[in-house]
């Protein structure tokens, strides 16, 4: 959802100006005042609740915020993975992400459990208000839908990243009965994140939605992987393989005009955002917040129209770059994820950079290319969800939940190979196994730098090994980028430390830290 904010700031002032100049200061002083909402007052009207959910959409853009000096928010699913590293090592906290060293009051740890809590919170407002306006049913429903769906998105990042997580289901004060909760079970959350999404996937939502609002096939993509992950570490609910593979194969069978792009450049035209393989994105637009993926920009490097420019604090793993296959096309210089030459400036003569970066988020309308020039308007989105990573988890899914792949689960694994230019061999050649192993191999170059690999460490206890071409155990894996062994306590991330001290019914620290 993109809010024209100079369009709405131009209305408050106006609305302004002519109640100050058509009512006596007497009058005014003495007057109620109009803006002072609160719940009650708030939620009476459609227009209220369209304001409401769009305030959701907008606490999700937390995860492209800022986290210190060269440094975000998405930096803190990037940096433990070991598949990418930093050129400017400048933020101390950036820099214990990349070697494992973090801890309890590591701020990228604090701003996410906080915009966490906030999606859950305004969520929570929406699901507690809007069932009492009088509106349209359908328009009702939607929204509803929608917010279902934002509270199990946030609550599946809680659940995977801390364990056991206060589970806030209502609107809180300082007079509610849980305003220090406990911690819930594991199994609890993901009870509430599939209910949530049962119910919002009988919303009545659109099958997809140009405009970046939650759409069904959103839904059923959540829903897939929410599945696929109870049924790896630490759940073991092994039979939501095949419910993954259900949930995957709906999309797949009715995606209409979801697709897998032709070229790996349309995933970062800014023109495509919302369509083809976009299943779901944090909506991005420079009136209001632009694409907030700058720190993947090479060290002061002239690329864009900024020129010499650029913080380099997330860079790819020189082993994880050539550990892609020969002429896989998404290692290919300004084809697919990574480039190592560019226009000077952004639109003039071509120069070599001297080693790979991520091109993957690149947007070449706001940074200029041959000829042409930048916008400087970097109204790209940050896709969450894509075409490609519902065909992998259909993929592993079916292979999991049969005994070994079927014709349908190598087609999906087939179509992003070819894509990638790569040949797979025939089907019969594969036992569960080995296609096992080959899934996993694809979702590593296929999802790398998306925010996602991390949570397959997790659920897998096993990392891809850039070395062997193999796959080591969680435990005692050395991550290249920074020559340091993953532990037991890496499984989850510590409670930040300030939540345990406002909120001492949250118990003890995870263990380790």
């Amino acid at each position: 959802m993109k809010i024209n904010i100079k369009q709405n700031i131009y209305k408050i002032l106006s609305c302004t100006a002519v109640l100050l100049l058509t009512v006596g200061c007497s009058d005014f002083l003495d007057e109620e005042d109009p803006s002072n909402l609160t719940p009650d007052s708030f939620y009476t009207t459609a227009k209220h609740a369209e304001s409401a959910i769009a305030a959701v959409y907008a606490d999700a853009r937390f995860v492209g915020n800022g986290a210190g000096i060269f440094s975000s928010n998405w930096q803190f699913l990037m940096a433990p993975t070991g598949i990418t590293t930093t050129e400017t090592a400048q933020n101390s906290d950036l820099n214990n992400l990349y070697s494992l060293s973090y801890d309890a009051n590591t701020l990228h740890v604090r701003n996410w459990w906080r915009g966490i809590y906030k999606v859950i919170a305004n969520a929570n407002l929406v699901l507690e208000n809007v069932p009492g306006i009088e509106m349209d049913e359908a328009a009702k429903a939607k929204v509803i839908g929608e917010a279902r769906f934002l509270r199990a998105w946030a609550y599946f990042y809680a659940v995977r990243l801390w364990g056991d997580v206060p589970l806030i289901t209502l609107p809180q004060s300082s007079t509610s009965e849980d305003f220090f909760p406990t911690r819930t079970a594991q199994s609890d959350v993901y009870a509430l994140i599939v209910s949530d999404l049962l119910e919002a996937e009988n919303a009545g939502l659109s099958w997809t939605d140009e405009s970046g609002r939650v759409s069904q096939a959103a839904v059923k993509t959540l829903l897939s992987k929410v599945y696929l992950t109870m049924a790896g570490q630490p759940l073991n609910e092994t039979a939501r393989y095949a419910e993954a593979a259900t949930k995957a194969k709906e999309v797949i069978d009715n995606a209409g005009t979801i697709r897998l792009f032709d070229t790996y450049g349309e995933l970062h035209d800014e023109n495509l955002n919302n369509t083809g393989e976009h299943i779901f994105s944090l909506q991005y637009n420079d009136l209001v917040a632009g694409n907030p993926m700058g720190n993947m920009f090479p060290n002061f490097q002239p690329v864009t129209y900024r020129g010499p420019s650029g913080t380099g604090s997330t860079i790819p793993d020189i082993d994880f770059y050539n550990s892609f296959e020969a002429g896989d096309l998404r290692a290919v210089d300004r084809e697919g994820s990574f480039y190592t030459s560019y226009y000077r400036n952004g639109n003039e003569e071509l120069f070599d950079l001297g080693k790979p970066y991520i091109f993957k988020h690149f947007n070449v309308t706001a940074n200029g290319t041959l000829g042409v020039a930048g916008t400087a308007k970097d109204n790209l989105n940050l896709s969450i969800f894509r075409y490609a990573e519902v065909l992998l988890i259909y993929a592993e899914a079916a292979n999991e939940a049969g005994s070994g792949p079927s014709q349908a689960a190598y087609d999906a694994l087939k179509a992003i190979r070819d894509r990638a230019q790569l040949a797979t061999a025939d089907l019969g050649t594969f036992n569960q196994q080995t296609f096992r192993e080959a899934v996993w191999k694809e979702r590593w170059h296929e999802l790398c730098f998306e925010m996602k690999i991390w949570f397959d460490m997790v659920r897998l206890r096993k990392v891809y090994n850039v070395t062997s071409d193999g796959f080591d155990d969680f435990v005692g894996h050395v991550n290249p980028s920074s020559d340091q062994a993953l532990q037991d306590k890496h499984l989850l991330f510590p409670i930040p430390e300030q939540e345990l001290i406002n909120s001492p019914n949250l118990g003890t620290q995870n263990p380790g830290y």
